[in-house]
C-alpha cells in the first residue's frame, strides 16, 4: 500500500475553510486524513515546515498549440510547464490547427494526456464548426468524448443569435460557454489600449469599450437563455462594473482574469517590447485597479493563466506584426504573491479559492479540495523562494514572457498528482 505522509506545513484549502498547520496522509493515490500529528507506519513522511500546501491549482484557460504548431508547445512541454508552476489541471482552448471541432481530436487531446502521464488535461471545444462563428459543433459528442465547455477563444461568437443558440443548447448539458468578449468592430485591429500611452508611442489603440459591448451583450443572453456563461480574461473597469451588477441579479456569469492584467498596466509598453502584446491588451492603471478590485470582492471568480507560447521569430516581428499572447504557466503563481498578497494584503485563502476551488466548480470537478477520499492533488509552496526566470529553466517549448530573466518570489517546490509525486523540494522539475 502506498502511503505519502506530509508534515507540519501551513495548509491552506478554501475549499474546506482551512488554514493552519497540519498533516497530509495520502494513501493509494487519495487523501485520507488532514489533522494534526498525524502517525502512519510505513509511510514515506516529508517536512513541510515552513512551506504552504494548497490544493492543485487548475488553469481554466491556457494554449497548448497541440495539434498543429509542435514548434511553439506540445502536450508534453505545455504539462511540464503546468507542473512546473504547481497546475495539476489544465483546460486547453480550441484554436489549434485543426481546431477542437470534433469528437476525433478531443480524443487524440486525451490520449496524448494519458501517454505523457504529466498533469490532468480537459479539453475546450469549439462553439462553432472550424471556429467561423456560424454553425454549432455536435456539444453531445463532444462532451461524450470528454470536452468540459465551449469556447471559439480567440475570437467572439460574433452573430448573436448564433451564441443564443449555443446557450440554449449549453443548457441542455449543463456546461459553460467560454466567450472572449472583443468587438472586432470597435477593436480595429488595435495593438495595444487605447489611450495616453498608445498616443505617445504611435501605436494603434483598442478601446476598452470593446471588451465591454461584447460583456453587455453576452450578460444580456445569459439572462435570457438561463445558461451558464464564462467570459474569459477580464481586462476592463467596465466589464468588471458590468459582471459584478449581473451576479447581484442572479445571472448565471462566472469570470476570468490573467495575472498579466493585475500586474501590468499599457504604460509597459514603452519598450516596445512585442512579449507585453496580449489580447485583450494590457489596459490603463484605473483598469488594472478595477480588475484587483473585481479579485477583492468576489466579482472575478478565478485567475487563469491564456498561456499563450509564440516562437521568437514570431515574437520579433515588428509591434504591429507580432502575434498577440505571453507564456504564462510558470510564473503565474509569483504574480500572484508578489502583487496580490505582498503588495495588495489578499490573504492566502482570497487568492488561493481563484486558482483551485472556483475553477473545479466551474468545470463540476470533484477536484480543487484537500478532502478525504478525493485526488491527492497538491502544490507545496515556498512563499519567500527568489529566484530568476531564465532560458534555462523554462520547461515551455516557447519563452516569449517579459519575465524572462526577472527575479521573481515565492515559487511551487513541491507537486503531488493523483497521488503521484512529481517532484518534493530539494528535487529537479521534470
Amino acid at each position: 500500500m502506498n502511503r505519502i505522509l506530509i508534515k507540519g506545513g501551513r495548509v491552506v484549502d478554501p475549499g474546506s475553510n482551512r488554514d493552519g498547520k497540519f498533516d497530509i496522509l495520502i494513501t493509494n493515490n487519495k487523501i485520507t486524513r488532514v489533522g494534526k500529528k498525524i502517525v502512519q507506519k510505513g509511510a514515506r513522511v516529508f517536512n513541510a515546515r515552513g512551506l504552504i500546501i494548497t490544493p492543485g491549482f487548475i488553469d481554466l484557460h491556457c494554449h497548448l498549440r497541440d495539434p498543429g504548431r509542435p514548434d511553439e508547445e506540445t502536450i508534453e512541454s505545455g504539462s511540464r510547464a503546468g507542473i512546473a508552476g504547481g497546475f495539476t489541471t489544465l483546460c486547453c482552448m480550441p484554436n489549434t490547427e485543426p481546431v477542437i471541432d470534433n469528437e476525433g481530436i478531443v480524443n487524440y487531446i486525451i490520449k496524448e494526456a494519458l501517454r505523457v502521464r504529466l498533469c490532468r488535461i480537459f479539453p475546450i471545444a469549439t462553439i462553432t464548426k472550424r471556429r467561423e462563428g456560424e454553425e454549432i459543433t455536435e456539444f453531445g459528442e463532444l462532451i461524450r468524448a470528454g470536452a468540459k465547455g465551449f469556447s471559439d477563444d480567440g475570437d467572439t461568437v460574433a452573430d448573436a443569435n448564433v451564441l443564443r443558440h449555443a446557450l440554449e443548447y449549453s443548457k441542455i448539458f449543463d456546461v459553460p460557454i467560454f466567450e472572449h468578449p472583443i468587438d472586432n468592430n470597435l477593436a480595429q485591429d488595435g495593438v495595444m489600449n487605447e489611450g495616453y500611452y498608445a498616443t505617445k508611442l504611435g501605436l494603434k489603440g483598442a478601446p476598452a469599450i470593446a471588451e465591454d459591448v461584447i460583456v453587455a451583450r453576452d450578460l444580456l443572453l445569459a439572462k435570457f437563455t438561463g445558461a451558464r456563461l464564462h467570459l474569459c480574461h477580464i481586462s476592463s473597469k467596465g466589464a468588471v462594473q458590468l459582471i459584478r451588477k449581473a451576479k447581484q441579479d442572479g445571472v448565471r456569469v462566472t469570470c476570468e482574469t490573467c495575472p498579466h492584467y493585475f500586474y501590468f498596466n499599457d504604460q509597459a509598453l514603452e519598450t516596445f517590447d512585442t512579449n507585453y502584446k496580449v489580447n485583450p491588451p494590457l489596459r490603463s492603471e484605473e483598469d488594472r485597479q478595477a480588475i484587483i478590485e473585481g479579485l477583492r470582492d468576489g466579482t472575478i471568480d478565478c485567475i487563469a493563466t491564456d498561456h499563450a507560447p509564440h516562437t521568437q521569430a514570431e515574437k520579433e516581428l515588428e509591434f504591429a506584426r507580432a502575434p498577440s499572447g505571453m507564456t504564462g504557466l510558470e510564473t503565474a503563481l509569483s504574480l500572484v504573491i508578489m502583487e496580490l498578497i505582498n503588495h495588495q494584503h489578499f490573504s492566502w485563502l482570497e487568492v488561493i479559492e481563484k486558482l483551485t476551488i472556483n475553477p473545479a466548480r466551474i468545470l463540476k470537478e470533484e477536484l480543487g479540495r484537500l478532502k478525504p477520499g478525493l485526488p491527492a492533488d497538491l502544490a507545496i509552496i515556498d512563499p519567500e523562494k527568489r529566484w530568476r526566470y531564465t532560458e534555462a529553466k523554462v520547461k515551455s517549448l516557447s519563452r516569449n514572457s517579459p519575465l524572462l530573466n526577472k527575479e521573481l518570489k515565492g515559487k511551487v517546490v513541491g507537486l503531488i498528482i493523483n497521488g503521484e509525486i512529481k517532484f518534493l523540494p530539494g528535487d529537479k522539475v521534470v
